[in-house]
């Protein structure tokens, strides 16, 4: 056999090498990272909830969600370990210690356009989402249809 032909599976024996160094490495990241979990320190799970360690067993992890509230979780369902400040900022909206440099930029434009102007065109987009009957704009020819049936006129053909 030529090296020709022996290429293109060195080539892809090496790309699988490179894939499971980096998987094993973020493995051995996060084992760490949850080793090293201290009681006091919040977390978020891999569910996306936030609480605070309040016992590290070997397996499992004792939570505090709430304020007396407690749940037991295993290790591996700690998705990251949260500093104190990023804790607080999240679960409890402290954002004194946020500090900004430069401008606020705002979510929307609405603070771009002048007020008048925003409240003429906030006006004219009410949309009536109410159904109409489709011979009467009001409806009123529907309801007196639906209040002869109910006083039973409707039923003169019977």
């Amino acid at each position: 056999m030529s090296l020709v032909t022996l290429l293109p599976f060195i080539v892809l024996i090496g790309a699988m090498f490179l894939m499971t160094r980096s998987a094993k490495k973020k493995q051995q990241a996060a084992a760490q990272m949850r080793n090293d979990m201290q009681p006091g320190t919040g977390v978020r799970t891999i569910g996306g909830m936030y609480a605070t360690v309040k016992e590290i067993q070997d397996d499992t992890v004792l939570l505090e969600v709430a304020p007396g509230v407690h749940a037991i979780y295993a290790k591996n369902s700690i998705g990251a370990v949260l500093d104190d400040a990023e804790y607080n900022r999240i679960v409890h909206g402290d954002d004194e210690d946020l500090k900004v440099d430069g401008a606020v930029v705002p979510d929307d434009a609405s603070s771009l356009t002048a007020t008048e102007t925003a409240e003429a065109d906030a006006d004219d987009a009410k949309i009536d989402l109410g159904k109409k009957a489709e011979g009467d704009a009001d409806g009123s020819k529907d309801s007196e249809v639906k209040d002869a049936k109910a006083d039973g006129e409707g039923d003169a053909k019977k």
